[in-house]
């Protein structure tokens, strides 16, 4: 992934953090499945709403999406979540050391 790409999926990734209703429910969904029927009533909003702020973490690559009979069933994408930090990293902070190690495979794998 380029420079230029990176940036624009930065971008994305932070438009889809803007929202603290869509931050709410991603902390929600971070270890667990949960339904749309179940999130409404954590977040206390409008089924409409917390759609909405789902169909644009889905567009995001954020979360992921299970379909079971009528219901659907949403979970945090965290690999995603971590690609795109690195990503926010290399695009504003490339010559950081944090940058450094995170390019640098081996220093993972430590």
């Amino acid at each position: 992934m380029n420079a230029k790409t990176k940036a624009t999926s930065s971008v994305e990734f932070a438009k889809a953090l803007a929202d603290p209703t869509r931050q709410e429910i991603m902390i929600l969904i971070c270890c667990r499945e949960m339904s749309v029927g179940d999130i409404v009533e954590a977040v206390d909003v409008s089924q409409p709403t917390v759609s909405h702020h789902l169909a644009i973490l889905r567009d995001a690559g954020l979360v992921r999406v299970r379909n079971e009979g009528k219901h659907t069933f949403y979970s945090l994408n965290q690999g995603k979540v971590v690609v795109c930090c690195g990503n926010l990293i290399e695009v504003f902070a490339p010559q950081s050391e944090v940058t450094e190690m995170i390019t640098d495979t081996s220093a993972l794998e430590k």
